[in-house]
C-alpha cells in the first residue's frame, strides 16, 4: 500500500501595507492592571489544556506514558472455566496473563541461552543455518533487508517453525529450544480452543493452524512508547514468555498500554485473526510486547514468543456460532428449507469480508503499518 503525500502550494500576495497612524497613548503605555489580568487568564487557559496540547514538555512526555495495569490472571490448570468467567475482560482488553502453566522455568531459560548463541553467529553463519523462506529466517528490524551488511548493528528477529528448527539442530544442539517450542505450542492450542469454546464458535475444518517461534531483541526504556514498531505478523493468539517481572508495552485497539507481568508467566495476546474469527467481539494486540527495562538496568536477554497463526494458503473470515454448525448437521431432508431460514435469521451480519491470509500477512509484515488498523480495509461498512 503505497503512501501518498499532499503538497501545499504557497501563495504570495502583493504588499499593500500603508503607513500606520501615530500610536495613541493607550498603545504606547499599556494599562498594568489589564496586562496582568490578561496574563493570568492566559495562564489559566494553558493549565486547562489537555496534556497532549500543553506547552510544558514534562507534562507532554508524561502523557505519553500509559498507566500500568495488571492483566487478568488465568491459571492454566483451570483454563477453560476461567476463560469463560473472564471472557468479558479478555474481550475488552485483548490480553491476559497465564500462570501455573506446564512450561518448566529451567527449560525456558535454557532455550533462551541457546537462542542467544544463535544471535551471536556471524551474518554468513546465520544465513547458512537458517535459510530465508518468508516468513521463516532472520530479518533485520530497522533497515532495508536487501542492503544488510556485516557491520549493521540494527536489531534482528528470527522466525522459526518446527521444520526449520529441526533442520538447523543437526549441526549444533538446540534441543531445549525445540522442546520449548513444542511445549508452548501445546499451551497455545489449548488457549485457542478455550477462547473459541467460550465464545460459542467452531472452526469449519477447512483451515488448520500452525505455529511460529518469534525470537527478537528486547527493547527497553522509553522505547516501550513506540510499541508496535518493527515487524508485525498476523496471528490468532501470541504467547510471550516473561523471563522477568516488570512492564510491557502493548499496542492494542485502545492505544498504547503498559502491562505489569510476573516472572515465568506467559502473557497471552489476542491477535488480529482472532478478532476476525470473533466477528469483532475481541479486541486485539498488534505485534508483540515491548519489554521495558528499569532505568540503569541492562539485559542481553531475547524475547521469545510463540504465535499460533494460519498457513499461508488460508482464507480468513468470521466463524459461525457453534449452535448453527450443530443445526446444520442435524438437518433432515423434510425440514432443510425451514432450518436454513431459521439459521439465516440467527446468524449476525459479518463485520469483515473474507480475505487471503497470505496477501494480508505479506502486506502487514512488509509495510509495518503503525497508526492505521490494517484490518480496516476488510471491515464491512454498515
Amino acid at each position: 500500500m503505497a503512501s501518498s503525500t499532499q503538497n501545499h502550494q504557497q501563495h504570495h500576495f502583493p504588499n499593500t501595507t500603508t503607513s500606520a497612524p501615530p500610536p495613541t497613548p493607550s498603545t504606547t503605555h499599556p494599562n498594568p492592571a489589564t496586562s496582568s489580568a490578561a496574563t493570568d487568564l492566559l495562564s489559566r487557559l494553558l493549565n486547562r489544556l489537555p496534556p497532549t496540547l500543553s506547552a510544558t514538555p514534562l507534562r507532554r512526555k508524561s502523557s505519553l506514558t500509559p498507566t500500568t495495569i495488571s492483566p487478568p490472571i488465568i491459571p492454566y490448570t483451570d483454563l477453560n472455566s476461567t476463560i469463560s468467567t473472564t471472557l468479558h475482560s479478555i474481550s475488552e482488553l485483548g490480553y491476559f496473563q497465564l500462570t501455573d502453566h506446564p512450561i518448566p522455568p529451567h527449560l525456558a531459560h535454557t532455550a533462551q541461552k541457546e537462542s542467544l548463541s544463535i544471535f551471536k553467529l556471524s551474518r554468513q553463519e546465520k544465513k547458512h543455518h537458517f535459510s530465508k523462506n518468508w516468513p521463516i529466517g532472520f530479518t533485520n528490524n530497522n533497515e532495508d533487508e536487501d542492503h544488510e551488511d556485516e557491520d549493521d548493528d540494527s536489531t534482528e528477529s528470527l522466525f522459526l517453525d518446527s521444520d526449520s528448527l529441526s533442520d538447523s539442530s543437526d549441526e549444533f544442539s538446540l534441543s531445549s529450544l525445540h522442546g520449548f517450542m513444542h511445549a508452548m505450542e501445546k499451551v497455545g492450542l489449548s488457549v485457542v480452543e478455550g477462547l473459541t469454546c467460550a465464545m460459542g464458535l467452531v472452526k469449519d475444518g477447512t483451515d488448520g493452524v500452525c505455529s511460529l517461534l518469534w525470537l527478537g531483541d528486547n527493547e527497553g526504556g522509553d522505547q516501550m512508547l513506540g510499541s508496535g514498531s518493527g515487524k508485525f505478523y498476523p496471528y490468532v493468539v501470541g504467547l510471550h514468555y516473561m523471563f522477568s517481572s516488570g512492564r510491557c508495552g502493548l499496542l492494542s485497539d485502545s492505544g498504547l498500554v503498559s502491562v505489569k507481568t510476573e516472572v515465568d508467566s506467559i502473557l497471552v495476546t489476542v491477535g488480529d485473526i482472532a478478532q476476525v474469527w470473533s466477528n469483532g467481539k475481541l479486541k486485539k494486540v498488534r505485534g508483540k510486547p515491548t519489554i521495558s527495562m528499569e532505568e540503569g538496568h541492562t539485559s542481553s536477554s531475547l524475547s521469545m514468543s510463540l504465535l499460533v497463526t494460519l498457513p499461508l494458503e488460508s482464507t480468513v473470515s468470521p466463524l459461525l456460532p457453534r449452535a448453527v454448525v450443530i443445526s446444520n448437521h442435524d438437518d433432515t431432508d423434510d425440514n432443510d428449507n425451514q432450518n436454513q431460514d431459521d439459521q439465516n435469521e440467527s446468524i449476525e451480519e459479518s463485520m469483515f469480508s473474507s480475505f487471503s491470509f497470505e496477501d494480508y500477512a505479506w502486506r502487514v509484515y512488509h509495510e509495518r503499518v503503525h497508526l492505521k488498523d490494517p484490518l480496516d480495509r476488510y471491515r464491512i461498512q454498515a
